[in-house]
């Protein structure tokens, strides 16, 4: 019993705290929505009055922007009106000038056609003159014409003749004078030696006990580098020397390289001979890569767009020659010498001076393909980007009349470097034959008596029989002569016909 009344006192104990919990925490919540209700109501006045703010100063901004944006717009307004005032101001003055212009142009028009009737009139007075003139003389004006020029030259041939020949010789001494000041300052301003270097076909040796080990047993090793470098060897009774004979330059210089290689080395055998054969052939490409960019450098041409293989074949020329002058070093000297002619002259320097130094890139080639110096150095440019301009100097320095200014001067250039003294040298043979040949031109005319090539073939000096022709005639015919050498004869530089036409005579007094 006292156990039930006990749980029931609990029960009963706690449901009124559970009652007056709940009114607690009621009321605790009451009071938390209170505080939240006055804290809301306190920001939203907060951001009223922030809001209120706000507006307040945008209204302010806004319109100081529109009196700034009036000010601008009156502002504008002004300038547009200055400058529509200025406008028709000059559209003002623009028409009055059309109207003068007009006005000129209708005198000019009136004075044009006025002075059309007038020469019209004249023509007519002229034509009635020549037909009167006509019927007097019995004789049209052409052949009135023709008969003053007869007379006049019958009466005065003399004095034409020596005229013309003072005229001749005026024009010809200042062309000279002009040439020669030109020619001076290109020459003076670049020096080269009288005698370039040229390749050599000849290793000396130490001894003589050296010609047999090159030799070798049963002649194996000879034919082992003639073999590897498309070289003869040439081994006789000359003391201290053997002979390399081939048609290729590069060829003769590899197996010149080599067999001083073995002879340095002392080992000469069929393997050496190859190993020496292939260090030979790679300093060369070395060296022959230098040469083209020495060549570049010296003339300060940029190599940047020009393609490493070109400048490979420009360097073969080191080892090319041409009656004896080192074709490198010749083509070098063109360019310098175009370069100072073409800003003597105003021409293009550089297109000058690349055409001056690859004018002679065919002969690079030459041996190894088929075809002419000139036409290979044309299809070479071409084929590595060079204009058209650059490419034409190689055709153009062996043309009788180069088609432009630049081609002319490389023609010159290589001319000069050509015909300059100790710049190449010929055998005995080909002299004498030249010289030979050149007096049998000149004595192959009607007239000639004597002909004699002086000089070193320079000059020709003709003696004429004066009975047999006049002064006129002695003209013509130096021409001719001149003429007849130019296409038949290939001579370095230039040829100087003289002929001379003089009359003796001989009396004794007894």
């Amino acid at each position: 019993m006292d156990f039930i009344l006990f749980i029931v006192i609990a029960i009963v104990a706690a449901g009124i705290g559970v009652a007056i919990g709940y009114a607690y925490r009621e009321a605790q919540g009451k009071n938390k929505v209170a505080t939240a209700e006055a804290k809301a109501t306190e920001i939203v006045k907060t951001a009223e009055a922030k809001q209120a703010d706000v507006l307040q100063r945008a209204k302010e901004k806004a319109i100081k922007i529109l009196e700034d944006a009036r000010l601008e717009e009156k502002k504008t307004l002004e300038e547009m009106k200055t400058q529509q005032i200025a406008l028709v101001e000059r559209e003002n003055a623009f028409s009055k000038k059309l109207l003068e212009i007009d006005d000129t142009k209708a005198k000019v028009e009136a004075m044009r056609a006025k002075t059309e009737a007038e020469k019209i009139a004249i023509d007519a007075l002229k034509t009635e003159e020549s037909k009167k003139l006509e019927e007097v003389a019995h004789l049209t004006q052409d052949e009135a014409y023709k008969r003053i020029l007869t007379l006049t030259e019958e009466r005065h041939k003399d004095d034409l003749l020596g005229r013309l020949r003072k005229l001749d010789e005026m024009a010809s001494d200042e062309i000279d004078q002009k040439a020669s000041n030109i020619l001076a300052v290109a020459i003076q301003r670049q020096s080269s030696s009288h005698v370039l270097e040229t390749t050599t076909t000849h290793v000396e040796l130490p001894n003589e006990e050296m010609k047999g080990r090159i030799i070798g047993r049963e002649g194996r090793n000879i034919k082992a580098i003639e073999l590897l470098t498309g070289c003869e060897l040439i081994v006789d009774d000359t003391p201290n020397m053997v002979t390399i004979s081939g048609f290729s330059p590069i060829r003769r210089q590899v197996a010149k390289r080599a067999l001083e290689k073995l002879i340095v080395d002392g080992r000469i055998h069929p393997g050496r001979i190859e190993e020496s054969v292939e260090e030979a052939k790679k300093e060369l490409a070395i060296d022959i890569k230098k040469a083209g960019e020495d060549a570049l450098y010296q003339l300060g041409i940029s190599m940047a767009g020009i393609d490493p293989k070109l400048i490979q074949i420009l360097g073969r020329l080191k080892y090319r020659t041409s009656y004896g002058q080192n074709t490198l070093q010749h083509s070098i000297e063109v360019a310098n010498v175009s370069a100072i002619l073409a800003e003597e002259l105003g021409a293009n320097v550089m297109v000058c001076k690349k055409g001056g130094l690859f004018h002679d890139i065919g002969k690079a080639v030459d041996h190894d393909m088929q075809g002419s110096h000139p036409e290979l150095g044309y299809q070479i440019m071409k084929k590595f980007g060079f204009p058209e301009e650059i490419c034409y100097q190689a055709i153009g320095h062996h043309e009788d009349k180069p088609k432009t200014i630049e081609g002319v001067i490389v023609k010159a250039a290589d001319a000069i470097s050509g015909a300059r003294p100790g710049a190449r040298k010929e055998s005995l043979e080909n002299y004498v034959k030249r010289l030979t040949e050149l007096e049998s031109l000149a004595t192959s005319f009607e007239g000639v008596d004597k002909a004699y090539a002086i000089q070193a073939g320079r000059e020709i000096r003709v003696f004429v029989n004066p009975k047999a022709m006049d002064d006129f005639g002695a003209v013509k015919l130096a021409r001719d002569i001149a003429d007849k050498i130019e296409a038949e004869m290939k001579y370095p530089g230039e040829v100087r016909v003289t002929l001379i036409r003089e009359t003796r005579v001989i009396e004794y007094a007894k």
